[in-house]
C-alpha cells in the first residue's frame, strides 16, 4: 500500500480515530516521532556536522574483500541545506599503509548546489563535475535520516511496502525528485540505515547503505552521532560526529563561481589509445594515466591489463586488432584486482579472450563475470559469455617460435598480494604496474620489484610501466639504491 507524503504526520494523528494508519504510516510516524516530531524536523533549515573515523580501501586492498588497509580520516565537515538538495563536504585522510602519494594528510572538498556539483582543488581552483556526478551526490545527500524523512513528508514523496527483516521495521521511500530508498527502523523508532542500489563499473548491481547509531540530543531534535557507510557487505567508512549544529549558514554549500559558469563534462574523456612499439612483438597501449601492452605469439596476440573502464579497454582492444589483423586476440593477463585495473575485465570477457591471472584472484574474478549489471548494463551484460580463466601461483611460462614471454608472481609486494609481472627475456624487458611508476611521488613498493629481479637472475635492460613511459633498468635501481 502506498502513502502520499503531503498528508503529513499531523494530519495522520488528527484521523487517527477515524482510521487505522497503514504499516507504512505507523513505521513513518514512528521514526519521525523518535527524531523529534514532524514540526520540529520541518522547521530545521541546515544541519553541519564536524567528526573524525576512518575509510577503507575498497578494492584495492592487498586481496579482494579485504579490510586492511585504512585512511584516518582526521577531519570531517559536512553542511546540508535542508530547503535544497545542496550540500558540501570537506575531508582531510592520511593513509595508514604504503601508498604512491606518500603517508601525507590528503585533502578533498566536493559539493552539490542544484544542478551544479563542483570539486575545490588544493590550489583553491573549482571544477565542475558531470551529471553523473549530480545523480550520485543527490542520492548521497539523502542517506540521513533527517533529509529522508523530511523528503518523506513532502508533497508527491510515496512511503510503500512495509516489512520486517529481523529486529527491524522497513519501508521503501520514493522522495519528490523520484529517488528510491528503504528506510529501516529499530523498534524503538530510531532509523537504523537508508539503502538504495546502485551501479558499480566492476560489481554491477550494488547495495549502497548507511547505518546509524548512537542518537543523541541537537537542539530539538535527536540525531545520530555515529554512521557507517557500505557497498554490499563491504565496509567503506565508519564516522564519528564530535559536534552537530542546526539552523547555521549554509552559504559555504554554494557553487563557486568559477564551477557555476563552466560548461558541465558530458562524462569521462573519449579512451585515447596511443601505441608505442618497445621492441619486437611487444607494444605499449598507452594514452591518458592507465596503460596496456600487447604481445604477438606466433598466431595469437595477448593483452596485458584492461584498466579504468570498459570503453578503454574496448578501444585498446580495437586498436590490438587493427595492429595484427591477421592474428585473433585471445588473451588477457590481469596483473592484480584492483579496481583501478579490472574495469575492463567484463569488456574483455564479452570478447572472447580468456583471462590469465594468480590463483589467489580466481575467486574474484569468477565473481566479477557473474554478477548482475541491470542498472547500467555493460558489454556483457548485453553479450554474455562464459568465463574461461586460466590461473597459476609461482611463474608461467608462455613461449612459441616468435615470443617467449614468462608471468612472475611478486610474492611479498606490499601493494597487492597476488600481483604479476611479465618478463619477456628476448627483449630483455619486463611489464608491470603500480610497483614501479617513474612518475609517483614515492616508491613503496619497488624494492621488490627489484629483488624479484635480481633473485630470479633475469636479464633486463628496460622496464615498461603501465603507468608512464619507458625507462632504462637503472631508473628502478636508483629510485631502490
Amino acid at each position: 500500500m502506498r502513502w502520499t507524503g503531503w498528508i503529513g504526520v499531523a494530519a495522520l494523528t488528527a484521523l487517527g480515530a477515524c482510521a487505522q494508519a497503514t504499516p507504512e504510516q505507523q513505521t513513518l510516524n514512528e521514526a519521525v516521532a523518535a527524531m523529534g516530531g514532524a514540526d520540529r524536523l520541518q522547521a530545521a533549515t541546515a544541519l553541519t556536522v564536524e567528526g573524525e573515523g576512518v575509510q577503507y580501501n575498497h578494492g584495492q586492498d592487498m586481496t579482494p574483500g579485504a579490510s586492511g588497509q585504512t585512511f584516518t580520516v582526521s577531519t570531517l565537515q559536512r553542511t546540508l541545506d535542508l530547503g535544497a538538495v545542496r550540500v558540501r563536504t570537506g575531508l582531510t585522510r592520511t593513509p595508514d599503509f604504503p601508498y604512491f602519494q606518500g603517508q601525507q594528510p590528503q585533502t578533498s572538498v566536493q559539493g552539490l548546489d542544484g544542478d551544479i556539483a563542483y570539486n575545490l582543488l588544493p590550489n583553491g581552483d573549482a571544477t565542475r563535475a558531470s551529471a553523473a556526478v549530480v545523480h550520485e551526490r543527490r542520492l548521497d545527500y539523502y542517506h540521513h535520516p533527517l533529509t529522508l524523512l523530511r523528503a518523506a513528508l513532502a508533497p508527491g514523496a510515496t512511503v510503500a511496502n512495509a516489512r520486517t527483516e529481523g529486529d527491524a521495521r522497513l519501508v521503501d521511500v520514493t522522495t519528490p525528485d523520484g529517488h528510491l530508498f528503504t528506510l529501516a527502523v529499530h523498534a524503538s523508532g530510531d532509523p537504523a540505515s537508508i539503502t538504495h542500489r546502485g551501479a558499480h563499473p566492476n560489481l554491477g548491481d550494488v547495495l549502497i547503505s548507511t547505518t546509524f547509531a548512537d542518537y543523541t540530543a541537537v537542539g530539538a531534535l535527536r540525531l545520530p552521532s555515529r554512521v557507517t557507510t557500505r557497498i554490499d557487505d563491504f565496509t567503506t567508512g565508519a564516522f564519528t560526529f564530535t559536534s552537530q549544529a542546526l539552523d547555521g549558514d549554509t552559504a559555504v554549500v554554494a557553487a563557486p563561481a568559477a564551477a557555476a559558469a563552466a560548461t558541465p563534462p558530458a562524462g569521462p574523456p573519449p579512451p585515447n589509445v596511443v601505441v608505442e612499439q618497445v621492441a619486437p612483438g611487444l607494444w605499449l597501449m598507452a594514452g591518458q594515466s592507465h596503460h596496456s601492452a600487447l604481445v604477438e605469439f606466433a598466431d595469437h596476440l595477448a593483452l596485458i591489463d584492461a584498466p579504468q573502464s570498459e570503453a578503454r579497454t574496448l578501444a585498446v582492444i580495437e586498436a590490438a586488432r587493427a595492429l595484427r589483423p591477421e592474428k585473433p586476440l585471445t588473451r588477457l593477463i590481469a596483473t592484480h584486482h584492483h579496481f583501478d585495473h579490472t574495469a575492463g575485465i567484463r569488456a574483455a570477457i564479452a570478447e572472447g579472450l580468456t583471462v590469465v591471472t594468480h590463483a589467489g584472484n580466481r575467486a574474484f574474478f569468477e565473481e566479477m563475470a557473474a554478477r548482475p549489471h541491470t542498472l547500467v548494463p555493460d558489454a556483457l551484460a548485453r553479450t554474455p559469455k562464459p568465463l574461461a580463466i586460466e590461473t597459476f601461483d609461482d611463474a608461467l611460462v608462455v613461449e612459441d617460435a616468435a615470443m617467449s614471454m614468462t608471468l612472475y608472481h611478486l610474492s611479498g609486494n606490499p601493494h597487492s598480494d597476488t600481483i604479476l609481472m611479465a618478463y619477456f627475456p628476448r627483449q630483455r624487458a619486463i611489464v608491470e604496474v603500480d610497483v614501479y611508476g617513474p612518475n609517483a611521488a614515492v616508491h613503496p613498493y619497488a624494492a621488490n620489484l627489484l629483488e624479484h629481479i635480481r633473485t630470479r637472475n633475469l636479464r633486463v635492460d628496460r622496464i615498461v610501466p603501465l603507468h608512464g613511459g619507458v625507462v632504462p633498468l637503472a631508473a628502478l635501481e636508483k629510485v631502490v639504491e
